[in-house]
């Protein structure tokens, strides 16, 4: 009886959750940068093998929110988390104290940990593996160390692809009997132009500085398909006209830098030329507004707009 079931992949920012989702699908859906908190949506991929398929959420990393955009985030974190049927943990195994390795099981103060970054008041229903992650940048003595901890946790690399297999072999097990959910060959449910808003985003978390990259967000207007090139519109939004001019920058340069980075990436994604016709707008405060999270897809519900 083949087994399919919903992954949800969870853990604090930066832990490597999208790096992992990525090798995982073979391709990459879920936009990958040094700064934290962005992923800010659900992630969906699909991974079909053999006689298991895997609907595999990416989620934002699991924090203390401090406004509108956080309780969202963190809102579709725990929807994520009701809504699986197994949990992948991934802990930054650099992060891990030395004493964890040596004096306790590190499995279960990771699961200690997923509950409490939750906010659960109960264990979560769903089986929890954990991952490891980033062993690549641990030294071998502390490889071994945590190697021969009593973890039930998987040292794995979303990065190099260590150890992902025999973690992908861990879930499959805990997976229930089930059909496949999707056509083998699909690899996610979304949209291509959420795709395309994600890559153009992640160009600017790319070229910014370390702080505006959290006021910018990325709405398609126009999107023709049937033109040669693809002509695409997007409007990247900030919340202050003094973000807009360090976006813009001294003559343009740096927004037509971030379009001609990000007209690459859609390019390679949609395997076609494309015209990507890339405007910047103030959008006062929109993280913290309820109506303009609305408007990029987020849902919002009256408690998370507290």
């Amino acid at each position: 009886m083949p087994r399919a079931g919903i992954v949800t992949v969870v853990g604090k920012p930066n832990a490597g959750k999208s790096t992992l989702l990525n090798h995982i699908i073979g391709q990459k859906l879920s936009i990958v940068s040094p700064k934290p908190q962005s992923t800010r949506d659900r992630i969906v991929g699909i991974h079909s093998e053999d006689d298991v398929q895997m609907v595999i959420l990416d989620t934002p990393g699991l924090l203390n929110p401090k406004y509108a955009l956080q309780r969202v985030m963190r809102a579709t974190a725990l929807a994520a988390l009701r809504d699986a049927d197994v949990i992948i943990y991934v802990v930054d195994a650099a992060a891990i104290p030395v004493t964890a390795a040596t004096t306790a099981t590190a499995a279960a103060e990771a699961s200690e940990s997923l509950e409490a970054a939750a906010g659960l008041s109960r264990p979560v229903r769903a089986p929890v593996v954990v991952a490891l992650n980033k062993a690549d940048l641990l030294s071998a003595a502390r490889r071994r160390e945590l190697a021969a901890a009593p973890t039930g946790g998987r040292l794995v690399s979303a990065t190099t692809g260590e150890g992902v297999r025999e973690l992908l072999r861990d879930v499959a097990q805990q997976l229930p009997e089930s059909q496949f959910l999707y056509p083998a060959d699909e690899v996610s449910t979304q949209h291509v132009r959420f795709f395309v808003a994600e890559l153009i985003r992640e160009t600017a978390l790319e070229q910014l500085s370390d702080e505006l990259p959290y006021s910018v967000a990325c709405e398609i207007e126009e999107f023709r398909e049937e033109r040669s090139p693809i002509y695409i519109r997007a409007v990247l939004h900030v919340e202050r006209e003094s973000q807009k001019r360090i976006l813009i920058g001294a003559k343009g340069q740096r927004i037509r830098g971030i379009g001609q980075s990000a007209r690459r990436k859609v390019e390679e994604l949609l395997g076609a030329t494309v015209y990507l016709d890339l405007w910047v707008k103030v959008l006062a405060n929109w993280r913290k507004n309820s109506h303009a999270l609305a408007r990029f897809g987020y849902r919002v519900t009256e408690e998370q707009d507290r």
